[in-house]
């Protein structure tokens, strides 16, 4: 007996045509998945990490969760999160942060389903599957969004490519740690763990 096994790319990329809650229900029914969306309506889904990137990301939504219990100045999200930023993309960073104020400003159900806003702050750790160009248009895409600053952590290279809201893209070598500078006052990611 032949058995066929199908093969897809680390990460696929379908057009679909679906409304808001049409799209909430493909994830709700197939929660085994991951799926982010772009705003022209591309349909991307995307494999779980490896265990090293998944180990790391647990750290960075650590450091960034005990930083939150001590200010309380807003929230913290893993990268199940889905955001519909205001161009109609459906995005998860790997971790995230939203003001108090902004998220308070949401109704019960606006926090239930996938946030309508970009976050303050955004975090995406490269994994093996991970593509350096299109990483880099998604957190263009934040900051094209509102997002207020954005790390996109490359640990192969040891770089972090800091996003400012209306600012140039600055590139770190090797940092041992970084600031969250006025976005997030007084956090600081201890990178030790994450290289």
């Amino acid at each position: 007996m032949e058995t066929n096994i199908l093969t897809l790319p680390p990460i696929l990329t379908l057009k679909l045509d679906l409304t808001q809650e049409q799209f909430w229900q493909l994830c709700q029914e197939n929660h085994n998945f991951q799926f982010e969306r772009t705003a022209t309506g591309e349909l991307i889904i995307m494999p779980p990490t490896g265990g090293n990137t998944g180990k790391r990301n647990a750290d960075l939504i650590f450091q960034l969760l005990a930083w939150k219990r001590q200010n309380n100045l807003g929230e913290v999200f893993d990268s199940n999160t889905g955001f519909t930023l205001p161009n109609g993309a459906d995005r998860s960073p790997d971790a995230s942060w939203v003001s108090r104020e902004r998220w308070e400003a949401l109704t019960p159900e606006q926090q239930d389903k996938f946030v309508p806003l970009c976050p303050d702050f955004v975090v995406e750790l490269m994994s093996p599957s991970d593509r350096l160009e299109k990483t880099r248009q998604k957190m263009q895409e934040y900051q094209e969004n509102g997002a207020k600053l954005g790390w996109l952590i490359n640990r192969k290279q040891q770089q972090i490519e800091i996003y400012r809201w209306h600012q140039a893209v600055e590139i770190l070598e090797h940092p041992n740690q970084i600031s969250g500078e006025d976005v997030l006052p007084g956090f600081v990611l201890d990178l030790t763990s994450i290289w």
